[in-house]
């Protein structure tokens, strides 16, 4: 990126939606350790609908494997830019590097929708009882109220809402910006890794 090698982490939404499950968060928290241990800049492009449901997932450790790519990204030191490009929901999209995780530079796109979860979920779920014309009403007024990425920058959890075609150029300048980061770090640094 910008004549500069970077690791970049990204998720497949033509697979399973672009969910996270136990593969992807352990391949995703490894490769998130591997950049930082070489000095690499990360940079993540999110396009998720959350954590892959299950109870065989609960059973086998989601939470855990979950955390393991949490912790990775919030003890990496490597200058961090992440780009929303369309869905980001749940607790998928506070693991994928956002703003709570400490990033350096949240850039998002016009088209990210970035919640708790979609607008016809949230609907479904909070006025089960409202009918077919009540409720596509109410799907348009949460995706416009709060899918939005421009509220989300109002709120501060995005820096900036840019277009598809910039991308490039901006993330080419944010690294330049972010190329002499260096963290203080505590002389004796002891992780606890949720293993």
């Amino acid at each position: 990126m910008g004549g500069r090698p970077v690791g970049l982490v990204a998720n497949q939404p033509q697979s399973v939606a672009g969910t996270l499950d136990i593969a992807a968060s352990q391949k995703g928290g490894r490769f998130v350790a591997f950049c930082d241990a070489f000095n690499l800049p990360l940079v993540t492009f999110v396009d998720t609908s959350g954590f892959y449901p299950g109870k065989d997932l609960e059973w086998r450790g989601m939470i855990r494997y979950g955390a393991q790519m949490a912790f990775a990204y919030a003890r990496a030191t490597v200058p961090r830019v992440c780009v929303t490009l369309r869905k980001s929901y749940g607790g998928a999209y506070i693991v994928m590097d956002s703003r709570y995780m400490g990033n350096d530079l949240m850039l998002a796109w016009p088209s990210a929708e970035i919640a708790v979860m979609g607008a016809k979920g949230a609907v479904e779920i909070l006025h089960r009882d409202a009918d077919e014309d009540e409720r596509a009403g109410l799907v348009a007024a949460y995706e416009e109220r709060l899918l939005n990425p421009y509220i989300a920058a109002e709120r501060g959890s995005v820096d900036r809402v840019i277009e598809p075609a910039e991308t490039r150029s901006e993330l080419a300048a944010a690294l330049d910006v972010l190329a002499g980061k260096r963290e203080r770090l505590p002389r004796r640094r002891h992780d606890n890794s949720p293993l």
